[in-house]
C-alpha cells in the first residue's frame, strides 16, 4: 500500500496503528495529520470531559491550565477502566473558551500528554461556550488497543 512509506508504523500485537504525515501537508510535532488503525482492535471514545472531580465538583474554576490537568485525570480514569491508557490515544478534540489563553492549557496538556514520537490526530477549537459558564476546557479522545481474545 502506498501509506507504508508515509507514515511511522506501531505494532498493536495483531493490529497496527500507523501515523500518516504526507508530502504536501504541513508537518507538526504536536499532531499526526492522519491515523491509520488496522487489524484486530478495540477502539475506545471518551466522551467530552470536564475539569470536575469524582463528586461533580469544579477544579480549577478560572484557570485553564488547573481544568485542563483535572480534565487530562478525567480522560486517564476512563481509559483505565477500559483497559487503555494516555499512550494509547490517537484522536484529541480539545474545546477551549474563546477568550481564554491557550499558553496555561497547552502547557499543562504537554506536562500530562508529553511528548510522543507518534503523535495522534488533534482537533483544537474555540466555543463560546460549554455545558457550564465555569467549564473553559473540554476534551474528548479516541483510544485503540489490541482487541483480546478475538472479542
Amino acid at each position: 500500500m502506498r501509506w507504508e512509506k508515509m507514515g511511522d508504523e506501531q505494532d498493536m500485537g495483531r493490529g497496527l496503528v500507523q501515523h500518516i504525515n504526507p508530502e504536501g501537508l504541513s508537518k507538526n510535532p504536536a499532531f499526526s495529520q492522519a491515523v491509520v488503525v488496522t487489524g484486530p482492535a478495540k477502539t475506545i471514545y471518551v466522551g467530552g470531559q470536564d475539569a470536575v472531580d469524582g463528586s461533580g465538583n469544579i477544579v480549577g474554576e478560572g484557570d485553564v491550565g488547573l481544568q485542563t490537568e483535572q480534565v487530562l485525570k478525567n480522560i486517564q480514569t476512563a481509559l483505565a477502566a477500559a483497559g487503555a491508557d494516555l499512550a494509547d490515544v490517537v484522536k484529541w478534540n480539545v474545546y477551549v473558551v474563546a477568550g481564554q489563553p491557550l499558553q496555561p492549557g497547552f502547557e499543562a496538556f504537554m506536562r500530562g500528554w508529553g511528548r510522543r514520537p507518534n503523535p495522534p490526530a488533534i482537533t483544537m477549537a474555540f466555543v463560546s461556550g460549554l455545558a457550564r459558564p465555569e467549564y473553559l476546557v473540554e476534551i474528548d479522545a479516541v483510544a485503540v488497543v489490541e482487541e483480546q481474545g478475538g472479542r
